[in-house]
């Protein structure tokens, strides 16, 4: 077991910090685990198609995009921007590379 140490410590990391750390690091992976998700439930709902509930809602399908492969693939669309800001991320630091290398 570790020693507890005063968090007025110079080195000593509060629980506060872990805690931030480690919550921010958990709300990043979930918000990177959304849209992949929401696509595999649009596949799935494709493919299997929908439940024995489906006579019950078909009267509710009266938009031209009801159903919920549609609602599905556009809850993906909206969760993907997690995606485009680690794909831009990576990229840009790929040219910062390539530019200090560059004489």
């Amino acid at each position: 077991m570790t020693k507890a140490r005063h968090s007025n410590a110079p080195d000593a990391a509060s629980c506060d910090d872990e805690g931030t750390a480690a919550a921010a690091g958990i709300v990043r992976w979930l918000s990177l685990a959304a849209a992949p998700t929401f696509a595999i439930m649009a596949l799935l709902t494709a493919v299997v198609g929908g439940g024995p509930l489906d006579p019950l809602c078909s009267a509710a399908n009266a938009s031209p995009v009801g159903g919920m492969v549609p609602m599905y693939l556009l809850m993906s669309a909206f969760h993907s921007a997690p995606w485009l800001k680690l794909i831009s991320g990576r990229r840009a630091g790929r040219r910062d590379r390539i530019r200090r290398s560059t004489p």
